[in-house]
């Protein structure tokens, strides 16, 4: 239907509104993560490396805001409960965004563990 561009702090969104978002998006998002991959290697340069992504009815908007908002909660869970929290296991971009929410957070450090697909981020309690 049309594609708008969104500017997010560090970041371009090119956001596709469709009526078949189902096949742009595909099972799991698989389809708008490939998407996004071939963009990313097309437009490729060492400055504006990820930089932008592409979006299908605010898909990839909603996925962010739900890691982001259960990253803090289970931060705050950490914090609360004093103990190490681990996510479920989510792709490369999926845990830089767990970083980067919780890098500011009080007593709270982030860290990767796992391998391949289950990769995951422990939320440690830090006193």
């Amino acid at each position: 239907e049309s594609i708008e561009i969104e500017e997010r702090p560090g970041q371009i969104v090119f956001q596709i509104t469709s009526n078949d978002s189902g096949t742009l998006i595909g099972s799991r998002g698989d389809t708008i993560r490939a998407i996004n991959h071939i963009a990313r290697r097309v437009f490729e340069s060492d400055d504006d490396r990820d930089k932008f992504f592409v979006d299908v009815n605010g898909y990839r908007m909603n996925k962010i805001k739900e890691i982001e908002d259960a990253a803090k909660l289970l931060a705050e869970r950490a914090r609360s409960l004093k103990y190490n929290v681990e996510m479920n296991p989510m792709s490369a971009y999926e845990r830089m965004i767990v970083h980067t929410v919780l890098k500011d957070e009080p007593h709270i450090r982030t860290e990767s563990r796992g391998e391949g697909r289950d990769r995951r981020v422990v939320i440690c309690f830090v006193n």
